[in-house]
């Protein structure tokens, strides 16, 4: 049977009163699951308008199942395995603004909207002076929201209970602020009066946030079992773990606002959440990105297995431990648990998380989630950090594309699709030639903010790993790595990296 609402007539309908900006997996299997538990278990009575924040997208699909779909949690809970589903149904409509624009202002003019909740990709909140007001829509997630913002401060007259409060899921330090930075800057260039500029500082709020819920997406192996299971044709059913944990740094009024701790959820409101970040993203994230490459290109297509690899396994957790770990604050003892906690997830039984979903936009995600940890490695002990370095070569060497004679997709923004395309066309494979293919990923300073080139011996060891993973494949040049657990053999690899560069 179709899940539909002619088929499901008991389901149940909201007001919209939440704006979602994102149709992808981790916002239905996370913050739509919220809201429904919300709206069961303490009458929060808040329905979501969700917009494709880009021309091609999955609202199609969405609205043809009228936004019904399953959540299928797998994982532990109170130390016993558990599965279970939840049926979303807050969900009103799917809007494509570059094809319906005017049910998409409709939806901005609403008079109950008060939430608007965004996961636009690491690269979503950026600036782009390509943005005009009248542009329907703006390219721009920040160029969106300014004008949606301005719309409703005409429609309302500026009132104060019209403002809106975001929250943006994006893996990006301070995700609100940032946000609100290119809110008020694109006002400024569109000369979009004080007024309105005050209002957005006073009627509106850009909370801070962080996510935690590993999120593999859609069950394609499993899905006909699981159909079977709920008696629906759900081509929208999303896998998750259990675990789950959102913090919510912002003004004291927005957690009466929105009240998910009163359901039972862990959603927690700070007044400063970056001890949290820090850690969640530099382990957790870190951990994913920094061994994406070095695991799909060892053969390896899923986390678990991966964590489990002998090698592997000891790649992931030498990464952690070793490298990541010791440039957090907190003390030895609290951050191994946390660490501990965080990579116990890596095993549970019931979640199938594929590496080429983790690979999607890695280049952005490398910025943020594992440079950092490989700067402030550099600054306190004035050495580089073998495998965080390993995987920046592995990541380079999986936009090639290609491994071992087998080609498989990879995904990412279409400039840097283009840019690694050419850079291996031109790499004939000599040294010299792999060196100046890093040079040129590490010179790119619209990914990395800054010439990674800079960084001292950064280059040549980089090269030198990339060299040996196309001359021995990923498993053999991951053995090296492992090996190189003290100084001495640091500079013997690179003095190796150095002579085979000339």
């Amino acid at each position: 049977m179709k899940l539909d609402r002619t088929n499901v007539k008991s389901a149940a309908k909201y007001p919209t009163k939440v704006l979602q900006f994102g149709e992808g997996n981790f916002l239905r299997a996370f913050v739509d699951w919220m809201i429904q538990k919300m709206n069961n278990e303490i009458g929060f009575n808040a329905g979501v308008d969700v917009v494709q924040p880009l021309p091609t997208g999955m609202v199609d699909l969405l609205n043809k199942q009228d936004g019904l779909y399953h959540v299928y949690l797998k994982g532990i809970k109170n130390g016993q395995p558990v599965k279970e589903y939840e049926f979303i149904q807050c969900i009103n409509r799917g809007i494509n603004p570059y094809t319906e624009f005017e049910t998409y202002k409709e939806t901005i003019l609403n008079p109950e909207l008060r939430f608007v909740v965004s996961n636009t990709t690491e690269a979503g909140i950026s600036w782009d002076e390509n943005d005009t007001l009248d542009m329907q829509p703006q390219q721009s997630f920040p160029g969106k929201v300014t004008a949606l913002l301005y719309e409703r401060f005409k429609a309302f007259n500026g009132a104060a209970d019209k403002g809106l409060i975001f929250f943006t899921c994006e893996l990006i330090d301070r995700n609100g602020d940032m946000l609100k930075k290119y809110v008020l800057k694109h006002a400024e260039s569109w000369n979009l009066g004080a007024e309105f500029k005050q209002w957005v500082e006073t009627a509106c709020a850009f909370c801070n946030t962080l996510v935690d819920r590993i999120v593999p997406g859609f069950p394609k192996d499993d899905i006909k079992e699981i159909q079977a299971e709920l008696g629906y044709e759900d081509n929208l059913v999303v896998v998750g773990e259990y675990f789950h944990l959102w913090v919510i740094e912002g003004p004291e009024w927005v957690a009466k606002e929105f009240p998910a701790d009163k359901a039972g959820l862990e959603v927690k409101f700070v007044k400063d959440m970056t001890r949290f970040r820090e850690q969640k993203v530099a382990v957790l994230n870190g951990c994913h990105t920094g061994s994406y490459a070095v695991s799909y290109l060892s053969g390896i297509e899923t986390v678990r297995e991966a964590y489990e690899h002998l090698e592997v396994g000891d790649f992931m957790k030498g990464l952690v431990y070793d490298e990541v770990l010791p440039g957090l604050d907190g003390t030895e003892k609290e951050l191994k648990q946390f660490a501990n906690k965080i990579l116990e997830r890596f095993s549970n039984p019931y979640i199938r998380h594929l590496w080429q979903s983790i690979a999607l936009n890695a280049m952005s995600k490398w910025e943020t989630r594992n440079l950092p940890s490989l700067l402030n490695f550099v600054n306190n002990y004035n050495m580089l950090p073998q495998k965080l370095v390993f995987s920046l070569a592995a990541m380079i060497a999986y936009f090639k594309g290609e491994t071992e004679g087998q080609s498989y997709n990879v995904q990412d923004d279409e400039w840097i699709l283009n840019f690694y395309q050419k850079a291996w066309e031109e790499c004939d494979g000599r040294p010299i030639s792999v060196y100046r293919l890093v040079e040129k990923v590490l010179a790119l300073e619209k990914v990395w903010k800054q010439d990674l080139n800079q960084i001292p011996n950064l280059t040549i060891t980089v090269s030198h790993y990339l060299f040996l993973i196309q001359q021995v494949g990923m498993k053999r040049a991951m053995k090296a790595v492992l090996n190189a657990k003290n100084p001495l053999m640091k500079m013997t690899i690179e003095g190796k990296a150095k002579e085979a560069a000339q």
